[in-house]
C-alpha cells in the first residue's frame, strides 16, 4: 500500500540552504536555540506576573536572569565560531510558549493556574535540556571543547531549574490545586 495522499513516509527534499555537515547543523542548531532563549525572555515576565505563590513567582524572576546569562553565553559562543548570533525562528519554542499562554487564559489565578505554569515551564525546561544536551554532544563531537564547557554549564542551569520546578509542584503547589477540587 502506498502513501501517496499522505505526508507519513515520504522522503522530504532538503531546502537549498540544507545544512551539508554537522558543523553547519551545529550553527543551525545554536541560531534555534538563541532564538527560543530571546522568545522566553519575553515571555517569562508574563508567567512570573500571573503566578500567586511567592516561591514559584520568585523562582521564575530568578530564571529570567539565568536566561541573561544562557544568551549571553550562546553569543561567546557565536563569536568564538566567527558566526552571527541572529536567531532562527524557533517552532518548537513559539509552540511552548503559545501553550503557556493558552493555560494563563485558560485557569484561574491561584494554586490551579500555578499548576500549569509549572507544567508549561517544565515542558519548556525539558526542551532546552535537550536541546543543550545535542549541541553538547555536536560541540563534543566537532572538537569544541571551550564549546563544550559553555553549553554544560547551561545544560547544568536548565537541570537546576527543572528540578526546581517539580520541587514546587510537589511540595506544595500540587496540593493546594487538589484541595481547590475538594472544596
Amino acid at each position: 500500500m502506498s502513501n501517496t495522499n499522505t505526508s507519513q513516509g515520504r522522503k522530504v527534499q532538503p531546502k537549498s540552504s540544507a545544512a551539508e555537515g554537522l558543523r553547519e547543523l551545529f550553527v543551525d542548531e545554536l541560531k534555534d536555540i538563541v532564538y527560543a532563549e530571546r522568545a522566553l525572555l519575553k515571555a517569562l515576565p508574563k508567567m512570573a506576573n500571573n503566578a500567586t505563590e511567592s516561591k514559584l513567582k520568585m523562582a521564575i524572576e530568578d530564571h529570567i536572569a539565568v536566561t541573561e546569562g544562557q544568551v549571553q553565553r550562546l553569543e561567546q559562543i557565536f563569536e568564538i565560531l566567527g558566526e552571527s548570533s541572529r536567531g532562527k525562528k524557533c517552532d518548537a519554542m513559539e509552540g511552548l510558549i503559545k501553550e503557556g499562554e493558552s493555560i494563563l487564559e485558560e485557569t484561574e489565578p491561584g494554586p490551579v493556574r500555578d499548576a500549569g505554569i509549572i507544567s508549561a515551564s517544565q515542558k519548556i525546561e525539558h526542551y532546552e535540556i535537550a536541546s543543550y544536551g545535542t549541541l553538547s554532544a555536536f560541540a563534543n563531537t566537532l572538537g569544541e571543547t571551550e564549546i563544550v564547557e559553555l553549553l554544560e554549564a547551561t545544560l547544568a542551569e536548565e537541570k537546576e531549574a527543572d528540578s526546581l520546578l517539580t520541587e514546587s509542584a510537589y511540595n506544595s503547589i500540587n496540593w493546594e490545586a487538589a484541595e481547590e477540587d475538594q472544596q
